[in-house]
């Protein structure tokens, strides 16, 4: 169950998208932009007004304060009043016989606090006079009349989301050639090599479309240089056929008995495990191509099973035998025989050499299943570090570097038993089975 809650998957979203992290740095940057020019604007505004409009401030204020009083010494209401409906002003009057404000108490009191923070620090007030009879007028903006509609904080909103989206969609496109580079590169590591990365404007390309120009041409080499090793491998492989097949002709053809009876022995072992060697190099060149050719007939698995069995057992003389457990039909099933004889042997016989010294014997497990067949061969012997788990099914990996061939083999068998697995659609699957290993091999559709 997942436990994050939804700020930890944005952090984490965020974290590990670079399309999220510029769409939040041009927004930060815009916010950062127009705080300092808003903020700049009106710190300028507010210092450099006052000395140049003081001058026409005053005069202003000196003809209202006039046209209050009808150019005598008290204020009038009347006219006060129809200055306020006329202009965005306020107007308070404070004396001995007039006392009256155009606004509420607040007004007037927040008005009185920013009309001292305007204050110069000499000279007297800008927005007040006082008349003759002793009657101070105080004049202030009447700042309702300057306040935006609520409907306009939702419109700002939109059109920042609106901005914010355009953004979000410029950024994806520009940067979607990244997704392509990187499906490419997964193409390129599972050798697939026809499909090129597409490169948009391919005559005058970006940075992006650079690199995943530069990506095809190491894609093109690498294939190329694989299809190199593809052939040598082959050629060195049919090559090598003829001598060996000659060399154990001529070994057979020694006396078996006498002295060199031991020498003859050894000779065709070694021999028959060059051979083994080149034709289980042939094979996997052959199934390693995307569109390996089987020869798919009825195969009894059981009957495949005993006829592998009765070939390791002359081979692993002493060691005990494989348990077999069989669940389900297992005739007539379409396979390609001899691959799947391959990959019984490789598997069987990875297991009587790792687990035969074991307390138990290996098992062989063969189930028919909805989906097909599964395979399974288990040994209880020591185990593979699980660090080691994912290469053990590479060509040529072996655990221990240390072990011989004898022991250990050149480390081909669990790579063909992955590559004819996939050419019948299927896996193979490696665990520790604590104890021992444990191999799985999944034949959809069988």
């Amino acid at each position: 169950m997942n436990t994050e809650r939804w700020h930890q998957r944005a952090g984490r979203r965020l974290r590990h998208s670079i399309q999220l992290r510029m769409v939040l740095v041009f927004l930060l940057l815009a916010a950062a932009m127009t705080f300092v020019l808003v903020s700049g604007a009106q710190r300028a505004f507010s210092v450099g007004w006052r000395e140049a409009a003081r001058p026409m401030l005053a005069d202003y204020v000196d003809r209202l304060a006039s046209e209050v009083t009808a150019g005598g010494a008290t204020p009038q209401i009347e006219r006060a009043e129809a200055l306020v409906r006329r202009l965005p002003i306020t107007v308070r009057i404070e004396g001995p016989r007039v006392q009256w404000a155009s606004h509420d108490d607040t007004t007037h009191r927040d008005w009185e606090d920013r009309r001292d923070r305007r204050r110069l620090h000499d000279g007297p007030p800008l927005l007040e006079r006082v008349t003759a009879d002793g009657h101070r007028l105080s004049f202030g903006i009447d700042e309702a009349v300057f306040e935006r509609r609520p409907r306009l904080i939702g419109y700002a909103l939109a059109a920042v989301l609106l901005i914010t989206g355009l953004a979000w969609l410029y950024v994806r496109r520009l940067l979607r050639p990244l997704n392509d580079i990187s499906a490419g590169a997964r193409r390129f590591g599972a050798g697939d090599f026809g499909e090129p990365i597409p490169v948009r404007h391919p005559r005058r390309p970006d940075e992006l479309g650079q690199l995943a120009l530069t990506i095809n041409t190491m894609g093109h080499d690498i294939h190329q240089m694989l299809e190199a090793k593809r052939a040598l491998l082959l050629a060195i492989s049919h090559e090598l056929r003829s001598p060996i097949t000659r060399a154990r002709l001529n070994a057979e053809l020694l006396p078996e008995d006498g002295e060199v009876r031991a020498p003859r022995e050894a000779l065709l072992r070694d021999l028959q495990e060059m051979a083994t060697l080149v034709s289980d190099l042939l094979e996997s060149e052959r199934l390693a191509t995307r569109h390996a050719a089987l020869q798919r007939e009825p195969t009894d698995l059981g009957a495949l099973v005993a006829e592998v069995l009765r070939e390791l057992g002359a081979r692993h003389a002493g060691a005990p035998q494989v348990t077999v457990h069989v669940q389900g039909d297992l005739s007539a099933l379409p396979l390609d025989a001899a691959r799947i004889r391959l990959l019984l042997r490789n598997l069987l016989d990875n297991a009587l050499r790792h687990g035969g010294d074991a307390a138990r014997p290996p098992e062989l497990h063969l189930r028919r299943t909805a989906a097909g067949v599964e395979i399974e061969v288990r040994d209880h012997g020591p185990g593979v570090p699980e660090a080691q788990l994912q290469q053990l099914a590479e060509a040529f990996y072996r655990p221990d570097s240390a072990r011989t061939r004898t022991a250990g083999g050149v480390g081909l068998g669990l790579y063909l038993c992955r590559l004819v697995a996939r050419a019948h659609g299927g896996t193979l699957t490696l665990r520790n089975a604590e104890p021992g290993l444990s191999a799985v091999v999944v034949l959809p559709g069988a």
